[in-house]
């Protein structure tokens, strides 16, 4: 971990961590872990819909199923409690059409001790993309998974799921993602962050609050106990504000320093500075092996053009430098054959370390947007090795549709990428990715980083000092 320190913002002690994989999941757990609040809670994300639906049973008589009506009767019933919701201000807009989320934050603003901001304080171009529930500075959600709509999915990913459906009732596709949970000191500092976001925003200085009981939710098992996580962030630079990229550099050493293997899970793969670190590695004669599992094609039509195309042509030219095969890219389908959306952002490392968050690969996530990953790291002869094997395997599993245990003997056997190509098949698997034929419009989008620049200073700049690859030599050398 020391030689990790300084790509991090903070490294505290957890009294209980756990990751948390698909929305299913992370709703149940969440329902729970809100209804133990009794100071404060904090929701910080990207976007929020106050029309879905929590899941799980045993609700009591009079506790409503949406989100939004779910926190107004809490914050209703328990007198000492004060919410505070803070948002993206330009993802706010979609909210215009939604409905019931209008009233429902409408009815918000009137109550004393619900609080809402839309967070404008962001440089043109960028986004607030940290997805934090605080809870009484004793307890946090923190990665990929927004409390919004089109969310929700189990991880069997089943194409006929009833309850894959919008607020509206209209089905959406199988949908990949993940979070972590996260008790103690390690919570208490992500509970900073989100006071210290709230005072860019407003002005309003938030003092913690404290909590003498343990709060854990009871329906989550426990991962790890007593184990140090540490915290990296994107802060993009405006004026009064530093930058800080702490999660680019994590990633980058994190790569220059993996021994065997190296699993991603990410919405995009469009950064050219992680793929330089990636093409040192496979020039090595005895380098890791990189597993990145990414959704058939970004959401969208502008993101497709400029994430895709962008892709396409990084993995072209990693492909180009790969001359011991240790670099595979998979995309995972239904029973059906329908893709499943990666929204996940995930990567295990050596099988000693964890990391879960909010950034993808892309350049926004290093520099423009606002984000924060979570880092859990041991010797691999640990119980955080042990947890990191389990979670990289059970998620190589969901996406084949086998147990974790059969994938973890095949890759003691053979090797990560050996392991997935014999054991993916037809239906629910995993499928390699195909290199398309890139268009001359798309190529030049993403040649010059249109949609995706690598910091604010870029969004300015003239085009002939951008570009995936101005420097192309490091991904040849």
């Amino acid at each position: 971990m020391e030689a990790l320190q300084d790509c991090l913002w903070r490294s505290e002690a957890a009294e209980r961590f756990s990751v948390i994989v698909d929305a299913e999941r992370y709703f149940e757990v969440a329902r729970v872990a809100l209804l133990q609040a009794r100071s404060r809670i904090m929701l910080v994300g990207w976007d929020f819909d106050a029309r879905i639906r929590l899941s799980g049973d045993e609700r009591g008589e009079d506790e409503p199923e949406t989100v939004g009506e779910f926190l107004y009767w809490l914050v209703e019933r328990t007198p000492a409690l004060e919410l505070y919701l803070l948002r993206w201000d330009v993802g706010a807009f979609k909210a215009i059409f939604r409905g019931s989320t209008v009233l429902t934050v409408l009815k918000w603003m009137r109550h004393p001790r619900i609080h809402t901001k839309l967070d404008g304080h962001h440089p043109t171009g960028g986004s607030h993309h940290q997805k934090v529930i605080s809870i009484d500075d004793c307890f946090a959600f923190c990665g990929g998974i927004d409390m919004t709509s089109e969310r929700w999915d189990t991880r069997e990913h089943r194409d006929d799921e009833p309850g894959r459906l919008t607020p509206t009732g209209r089905a959406y596709k199988p949908w990949h993602d993940a979070t972590t949970a996260i008790s103690g000191q390690a919570a208490g500092a992500l509970a900073a962050m989100c006071r210290h976001r709230w005072f860019s925003a407003t002005g309003e200085t938030l003092s913690p609050v404290t909590r003498k009981e343990r709060c854990w939710p009871d329906n989550l098992p426990v991962d790890l106990e007593g184990v140090e996580v540490s915290i990296a962030r994107t802060i993009p630079e405006m004026p009064k504000q530093e930058a800080i990229h702490e999660i680019e550099r994590l990633f980058l050493r994190q790569i220059a320093q993996a021994r065997r293997s190296v699993y991603i899970e990410s919405q995009y793969f469009a950064s050219r500075k992680i793929a330089e670190a990636i093409a040192r590695r496979l020039q090595e004669a005895d380098g890791p092996e990189f597993v990145i599992i990414n959704p058939t094609t970004a959401e969208g039509w502008l993101q497709a053009v400029a994430m895709d195309t962008a892709r396409a042509r990084l993995m072209k030219a990693l492909q180009q430098v790969d001359r011991y095969r240790r670099l595979a890219m998979y995309h995972p389908f239904t029973a059906g054959g329908e893709p499943v959306y990666v929204h996940a952002k995930i990567m295990v490392v050596d099988g000693t370390s964890i990391r879960v968050g909010s950034a993808n690969f892309n350049n926004r996530s290093m520099r423009l947007d606002s984000e924060c990953d979570i880092l859990v790291s041991g010797s691999g002869e640990d119980e955080i090795g042990a947890a990191a094997v389990a979670l990289r395997d059970g998620l190589i599993g969901e996406h084949l549709g086998i147990g974790a245990a059969e994938v973890g003997g095949a890759i003691g056997r053979l090797g990560i990428i050996a392991a997935i190509e014999t054991l993916r098949g037809k239906g629910r698997s995993l499928r390699p990715y195909q290199l398309p034929e890139v268009g001359e419009v798309p190529k030049w989008m993403a040649d010059n980083e249109l949609l995706d620049p690598e910091g604010p200073d870029e969004m300015f700049e003239p085009l002939a000092d951008r570009g995936l690859f101005r420097r192309r030599g490091r991904l040849s050398r």
